[in-house]
């Protein structure tokens, strides 16, 4: 189910795009919070402990591992690291995407290949074409919750 945003959107007054962005759903800063504080709160100690907790000798010690950390950094070729994941993702997806079942193939097979424009040509492509959706709604059934919601039983696929 889609959730729109759109009467909001258009009713939202001064200081109301934050409390869109509360509202959303599928926000990434609902989804991410919990890292950010965690990375804040690790960086707000470390800063507190470098400040107020480490002598002079500590202090220039941490310097001198914060450098040797940054040229370590640069070692690692993060372009190439982040292109392979993205390919990586977008080849796992692609993968996905093709793997759905679509009859649009199998419609168009049948109906260049089934001829007779008679009523019993005509009943044949179509008997072919609904097990072919039938099929490709049996599968889409077994991977997609909201799909099985609307077909639950096998009485649902034959009404």
């Amino acid at each position: 189910m889609t959730v729109t945003y759109t009467s909001r959107v258009a009713t939202a007054r001064f200081g109301g795009f934050s409390q869109l962005l509360l509202l959303w759903r599928g926000s990434i800063y609902k989804l991410l919070y919990r890292e950010l504080l965690l990375f804040l709160g690790a960086y707000l100690g470390l800063s507190l402990a470098y400040r107020f907790l480490l002598s002079e000798t500590q202090r220039r010690l941490f310097e001198k591992l914060v450098l040797y950390c940054d040229k370590s950094a640069d070692l690692i070729p993060v372009s190439f690291v982040l292109g392979f994941y993205v390919a990586l993702v977008l080849e796992r997806w692609w993968g996905q995407f093709r793997a759905v079942p679509a009859p649009d193939g199998l419609m168009v097979a049948v109906a260049g290949s089934v001829h007779g424009a008679d009523a019993r040509g005509r009943i044949l492509r179509r008997t072919l074409l609904r097990y072919g959706g039938l099929a490709a709604l049996l599968v889409l059934r077994a991977v997609s919750t909201p799909v099985y919601k609307r077909f639950p039983t096998t009485d649902h696929l034959v009404q």
